[in-house]
């Protein structure tokens, strides 16, 4: 990959397309020429193959950090904007500036080093598929831990994904706190009308 002086970082989100919860970012700092074996989109992972790849993940970066976007933020500025705010705080609370930031997608986001955005770079760049581990992760345990908040929505299973399940409670439910209003399919129809963007 290059001189293993340059500090590259890569960054992902996980819940971008949950109809409950925060959206969030990982950032991931590593040497150049890093390798993982088993590293992959995290996606493609089991929970707890997830689990074993993210200790080793921080035990080998030379710095990972975390951005949130939570509930009320995503309905004010839209899905995409507070995806890329939270990559941004990510970027930010890392120990180490590197060199270069390479994030997932087509968008990119102000950041104090040059960054590159990669369609399918999870699959593709290691680094991104690092902080895609990261950041689902996280992001399933806060929604187990959530769930003890918000029981009957069955967070602690779906982690906030749009299943029949999750629906269904809705349905019966209403919203929480913890939803989207303005995602389809979380407040009824005739609210739904009324706001921004629905």
């Amino acid at each position: 990959m290059g001189d293993a002086s340059v500090l590259v970082a890569g960054v992902d989100e996980a819940g971008r397309g949950c109809l409950a919860g925060p959206v969030v970012a990982a950032a991931v700092v590593v040497a150049a020429d890093w390798q993982l074996p088993g590293v992959a989109d995290s996606k493609t992972l089991s929970p707890a193959r997830r689990e074993v790849l993210a200790r080793t993940i921080k035990a080998q970066a030379v710095s990972w950090a975390l951005g949130f976007s939570w509930p009320r933020e995503i309905e004010a500025v839209n899905i995409l904007q507070a995806t890329l705010r939270a990559m941004a705080r990510a970027v930010e609370a890392l120990s180490v500036r590197p060199h270069q930031v390479m994030v997932d997608g087509n968008q990119v986001f102000p950041a104090r080093a040059p960054v590159r955005a990669v369609v399918d770079g999870d699959c593709l760049v290691p680094v991104i598929a690092a902080a895609s581990i990261l950041a689902k992760t996280f992001r399933d345990g806060l929604m187990e831990l959530l769930a003890q908040r918000y029981p009957g929505y069955g967070f602690e299973v779906h982690k906030g994904y749009g299943t029949a399940a999750h629906r269904a409670a809705l349905q019966r439910l209403g919203p929480s706190a913890l939803h989207r209003r303005t995602f389809r399919g979380v407040c009824p129809a005739a609210i739904q009308l009324h706001l921004p963007g629905a």
